[in-house]
């Protein structure tokens, strides 16, 4: 039977989506490359709407190429974007060089996750940030350095979880809240001291959780009652004594509490 004539057995599920060419209309396993494939049983061959690379839909082209993988360096160059980022995949490391400027993001997507650390640095100001933020998630510090001042947070938040220590602080500037808290949970003294003078609330509470207990006295009259009741919850009686009149009701039950656990741990 042709390779035509196979073209209307297929296993797509009841209720799927149609097989579809990518340029739309019906696929023809005529004109396909790989037309030799429908005669193979199983994973050796192809079927339309399952396993096909000419179909619109990603999951069966995925399909396709997790059933070959060795047919990914040649459709690197694929007209349709879905095949390009897929075959990405699976075509060898030395040929991913020639996608790094694919038009589509989700193209470079595939190459910011496989190419080698060395050439990675390519994709750095890449336009889009989900290509940057995979960068971010595989760069090595000396790449994570210039990535400090991506325009995204949220880049940057993941450049906070990563960035090596020692210059770290050079984050704790950030225009963005939720970068800083990162910051401020990974920083070491004295940088992190520096911090208790956030202008953010969520900041100066992550900061109270971990500053030396000698050092929480710096934030035993903060504005904010949220931080002033995480000083409780590790300050030493000095300090729990300044915050037992407290005006908030939340810090002074804390203060209560600290002190009934205390008392119960000297005399347990």
């Amino acid at each position: 039977m042709s390779a035509t004539g196979l073209a209307c057995r297929s296993r797509a599920p009841a209720g799927d989506i149609p097989a579809l060419h990518w340029q739309g209309g019906p696929v023809d396993c005529a004109a396909c490359s790989y037309a030799d494939l429908r005669m193979r049983p199983g994973e050796q061959g192809c079927e339309p709407g399952h396993a096909c690379m000419q179909d619109a839909y990603a999951r069966r082209i995925d399909r396709f190429f997790r059933w070959h993988p060795q047919f990914g360096d040649a459709q690197l160059a694929h007209p349709y974007f879905e095949v390009r980022a897929i075959a990405a995949r699976h075509a060898s490391v030395f040929r991913l060089m020639a996608l790094i400027d694919d038009p589509d993001e989700t193209v470079r997507l595939q190459v910011a996750l496989r190419l080698p650390l060395g050439q990675l640095g390519r994709l750095v100001s890449d336009p889009h940030r989900e290509v940057r933020i995979r960068v971010a998630q595989r760069a090595d510090a000396a790449l994570l350095a210039p990535m400090r001042r991506d325009p995204d947070y949220g880049v940057r938040e993941l450049v906070a979880r990563r960035l090596p220590l020692a210059i770290l602080p050079t984050m704790a500037d950030d225009p963005d809240r939720a970068v800083r808290m990162r910051v401020a949970q990974r920083l070491e003294m004295p940088a992190l001291l520096r911090m208790a003078a956030d202008a953010e609330p969520e900041v100066r509470r992550i900061v109270a959780e971990r500053l030396p207990v000698a050092l929480l006295s710096r934030l035993v009259a903060d504005i904010d009652w949220r931080v002033r009741w995480e000083v409780a919850q590790r300050a030493g009686a000095a300090v729990l004594a300044q915050l037992r009149d407290d005006e908030d009701p939340e810090v002074r039950r804390a203060v209560r509490e600290r002190c009934t656990r205390d008392e119960g741990a000297m005399h347990g």
